[in-house]
């Protein structure tokens, strides 16, 4: 496709080559953009503010406490065999997972969701006495290396074990749990998607320069006129 070297704005470019490279600009940031909206990204700079606040809002919906809580009780559901109208936010956690055979039914609820829901951990006196064993051992390094080594050992395995099989839980109902699950991936997903405007705006130039045979000098970033 041949164009003059002007300054062109994206409204200037043919409707037909404009969408293709639309939908290569929705594949790259993976969103879905209204042709509404698209209709006054005239320029580079308009275009790259949509998408970024697309971008914002998908992230958003998709890390809800509402859609946490969704998955929880589904994966409860499933993993237990109970009816999922049964398990509300306020459904205490203690009654659905039984100490004896708690650490087991966490493990199939996480098989379930794809991902660690970090819900369990030691009794508390626990913690602090291996934490106390470790920094002693710190100490002790200064006087004997063997016995200090010793003991930064058996605190640190003793931690780890620890870890792996308390059974004590932190949270007390599937609300708490979903309004943690959804603040940690709210975080995750900031961090994974996290897109600055210049980038947004390089990468727009880039697709719509080599799908169009156009030098990225010639698109204008934001004038109107």
């Amino acid at each position: 496709m041949s164009m003059n070297k002007k300054l062109i704005k994206l409204g200037d470019i043919d409707p037909l080559d404009a969408r293709r490279v639309m939908t290569k600009i929705e594949s790259s940031f993976n969103i879905k953009l209204d042709n509404e909206v698209l209709q006054e990204a005239t320029t580079v700079e308009k275009l790259s503010d949509v998408i970024i606040n697309k971008i914002s809002r998908e992230n958003g919906d998709a890390c809800s406490t509402q859609h946490a809580f969704y998955l929880l009780r589904n994966a409860i559901a499933n993993t237990k065999g109970i009816d999922k109208c049964s398990i509300t936010p306020h459904t205490k956690l203690a009654t659905l997972f039984p100490r004896d055979t708690r650490i087991q039914a966490i493990q199939k609820i996480e098989e379930d969701l794809g991902f660690e829901v970090d819900l369990l951990q030691p009794k508390q006196w626990v913690i602090i006495l291996f934490s106390i064993i470790l920094v002693a051992s710190f100490a002790g390094l200064f006087y004997s290396w063997l016995i200090g080594s010793a003991g930064i050992l058996v605190s640190v395995t003793g931690l780890k074990l620890a870890g792996k099989f308390g059974k004590e839980m932190h949270l007390k109902t599937v609300g708490d749990l979903a309004n943690k699950l959804s603040k940690e991936t709210r975080l995750k997903a900031k961090r994974e998607n996290s897109v600055s405007k210049q980038q947004v705006e390089q990468k727009v130039i880039e697709l719509f320069s080599n799908d169009l045979n156009l030098q990225p000098v010639v698109l204008r970033r934001t004038a109107n006129g």
